[in-house]
Parts: structure tokens; sequence; C-alpha cells
């Protein structure tokens, strides 16, 4: 039972797989779960159980992350009614999906447990399911901040390579992007899947039916790492303006190189880091920030890589 409630709380924790527990402490410690939509086989998802870890850690708390192992949203429901069973103090989790999630997280709210929506959904939404706050990116906005850049860049044209079709929120990147640039989306938005070599073979598919394109837009690692390759097979690396959500190890290595002219830092290890110390503190003080918290977009480029190129992969 909580003593402080502003909202209500809601979404997360997995199903079907183990939890993984980061942090083991005393029993009267307060649990916290971390619910994502990330599958296995995204790294990008490491920074995030750095963050967890790392704040559970400091705060003298005990925390779990949890997600479904092929990326299955129905599974993620299930997870997050499972976290909830379980009564822990607090659930972290992104709303990759507002139709199949919301229902679940509020049922969270309902039985007393504090939500924070983190990475994934707006703040609209988590406001509507009755969590605490949103802590991520404001992702159309990010994506028109994009736009503008490659607008200035000169940039008339472009292909979105999109891995996470099924998140309608990560596709506001590319509508952002598009409305940044002054141009329709029309089917510049390219619906990759998330294996790397199919990847890599609609990117230059896509490329060779498209001679004329200006730039490529990736929203992640995931569909990120296939594209440098293909560029690198079919000769555009360094020669097509490539922009980029989210930093990884061969991310920032083709920022260095001049393939990828910027990634956009979202900073998930604080999406996952900072919603377990509020918690903490709300749980323990009843105290909470008035607003949702907007980790990002920052622009990296080769200019700014020292600390970037240090810690990607782990803290960035």
């Amino acid at each position: 039972m909580k003593k402080f409630k502003l909202l209500t709380a809601a979404v997360m924790s997995v199903a079907l797989a183990a939890p993984l527990a980061l942090t083991s402490m005393t029993a009267s410690a307060e649990r916290y779960v971390l619910v994502s939509h990330a599958p296995d086989s995204d790294s990008w998802w490491n920074t995030v159980k750095n963050g967890v870890a790392l704040a559970g850690k400091q705060m003298g708390v005990e925390v779990e992350y949890r997600n479904p192992p092929t990326g299955d949203l129905a599974d993620m429901a299930r997870i997050i009614e499972q976290a909830t069973a379980s009564k822990p103090d607090g659930i972290i989790t992104t709303l990759a999906d507002f139709d199949v999630l919301s229902g679940p997280i509020r049922s969270a709210v309902d039985q007393g447990i504090n939500v924070i929506i983190m990475n994934s959904g707006t703040p609209a939404q988590a406001r509507e399911v009755g969590a605490l706050m949103f802590v991520g990116q404001p992702e159309f906005d990010a994506g028109f901040a994009a736009g503008l850049r490659a607008k200035g860049d000169g940039v008339k044209s472009f292909v979105c390579v999109n891995h996470a079709i099924s998140n309608a929120v990560v596709g506001e990147r590319c509508r952002g992007f598009a409305e940044g640039l002054g141009v329709k989306l029309g089917d510049s938005m390219l619906d990759s899947g998330q294996d790397p070599s199919e990847i890599k073979n609609r990117v230059l598919a896509y490329l060779s039916s498209h001679p004329k394109v200006d730039a490529i837009l990736t929203l992640g690692p995931t569909s990120a790492d296939p594209t440098i390759l293909a560029l690198q097979e079919n000769g555009y690396a360094g020669d097509i303006y490539f922009g980029t959500f989210d930093l990884g190890e061969n991310i920032v290595k083709a920022i260095k190189s001049g393939i990828i002219n910027w990634g956009i830092d979202q900073q998930p290890f604080l999406q996952a880091y900072l919603p377990v110390v509020l918690l903490t503190n709300y749980d323990r003080y009843g105290v909470l920030p008035g607003n949702n918290i907007n980790s990002g977009p920052g622009f990296v480029t080769k200019d700014g890589l020292a600390l970037v190129e240090k810690y990607a992969g782990e803290y960035r």
C-alpha cells in the first residue's frame, strides 16, 4: 500500500523468460520491476539494464528487468500482468502499443502500484493510463529536429529504415523527420524487419530502385548496423547523407569515420536510472518532480565523441 499517490501507477515486467534480477537486497527493501518491449536480440537495451542496475545499487533497492524474448507485445502484456501479481513497489515500463498494453498498465495502477512510463509512449498516454510521469524522448519532436537539421544541410528526399514497424511511437521519428524536411512521408518509410541480413538486402534494393534519394535515416542500431554494411557494399558509404537515432559501438565508429553524419542520443541510461531513483524517493519521502522528463534528443557528431565513444553500449 502506498502512502503517497499523485496519479497512480501502471505497467511492468516479464513473462515466459525468467526475470533478470539485477540487484539483490534484503526482504525489507523496495522492489521495482522494469518491463521493456525489446527482444533478447536487441543489444541497445543493455544500456537500460545497466541504468536500472546502477540505480538499484545506489538506492539500496531490489530491481528486476523483464522483457518478451521475441519482442511479442502480447507476451509483454502478460509479463506486465505477472509483474503486477508479484506486488512490487513500482513498475517502470515502455508503452510500445497503447491498445495492447494500456489495459494491463491501468490494472496495475488500480491495484495501487506506482508506474512510470519510460522510452516508448507519450506524456499524454502516460497520463491516460494513470502513470506518475513519462521519462523519455518526444519522438515526433526529435524526428522534426533531425529533419530541420538535414534540410539545412541540403537534403530533399530520404528513406527511413524502420525496424520496429509495430511500434507506432517509433514511427513518429520518420513522420517528424519528413515534416522537418518539408516533404510528405509517402513511401519513404521502409519496413525492414529485424533480421540483419534482410535489413541489409532491403536497403540495397531500395537504394537501387531509388537512385536519386538524398539521405538515409535509421531508427537504432538494429537497422543502422546492417545499413552501414549495405553502404559499404554498394559504395555509398560516406557519399550519402546518413543520420540515425540512438547510439551503439558500430554507430560511433561510423560517425568517427564519416559514414554517419550524426546520431541522436535519447540517453537510455537515464530512462532506466531516473525512474528507480524517483520511485524510491517517492515511496520514502513523498517527493516527485511536477513534470515529465525529456531525456533527449541530443545530436552526437564527430566533434563530440570522446565520452560517447568511451561508454557507447554501456552508459551511452
